[in-house]
């Protein structure tokens, strides 16, 4: 079993779900829809200074979905590459 954490910018949220849901069917997951922080490049706040957030997709699923899971990240992030996408997945042991 994996542990898969998604870290985007709010607006791919969309985007993200509906790419994992249609390359993994019945794809469960948690989803943290506001996220405040600070990144490599800029700040993620929410306020009138830093007005974008951040969005947490976490996903608990067999070790068979990470190369699956990987591929949707990697087209995503190619595809917008200013957009922080990142992706971090933990293994069971």
């Amino acid at each position: 079993m994996i542990r898969a954490e998604i870290f985007a910018n709010q607006s791919m949220q969309e985007l993200l779900l509906n790419n994992l849901e249609s390359a993994i069917p019945g794809f469960l997951y948690s989803l943290i829809p506001l996220a405040h922080g600070r990144g490599g490049e800029t700040r993620k706040l929410g306020t009138s200074t830093w007005p974008e957030t951040n969005v947490i997709i976490v996903s608990y699923c067999d070790d068979d979905k990470e190369q699956t899971i990987q591929t949707v990240v990697d087209y995503l992030k190619e595809k917008f590459p200013t957009e922080g996408i990142k992706l971090f997945v933990l293994h069971d042991r």
